[in-house]
């Protein structure tokens, strides 16, 4: 299976806010970051964590966001893990 997103690639985090947890935290929805690298694929964790099993594996990317794109000022770089499904190209919408 072929990594949709690259090292170095732009994307943008989905702007979803579901009723059940989820690991793309609120302050990182909609925003702009870079993949710095894949992680492996794994268990979706918005699935297994109501206690089912039958989670989709996805793979999960490194992406670097600047903290002036996160919070609206600051001079360093956060990084996160996140799975595929929260993620989307910001040229043309598709995640």
């Amino acid at each position: 299976m072929t990594d949709r997103f690259r090292p170095g690639a732009r994307v943008r985090t989905a702007r979803h806010d579901p009723p059940h947890h989820t690991r793309l935290p609120r302050y990182a929805r909609g925003k702009h970051g870079v993949v710095v690298e894949p992680e492996g694929r794994h268990p979706l964790a918005d699935v297994r964590s109501q206690g089912r099993d039958d989670a989709p594996v996805e793979q999960v990317y490194a992406v670097r966001f600047a903290a002036r794109e996160l919070w609206g000022e600051g001079d360093h770089h956060v990084v996160l893990d996140l799975w595929e499904s929260y993620l989307e190209n910001p040229e043309d919408g598709t995640s």
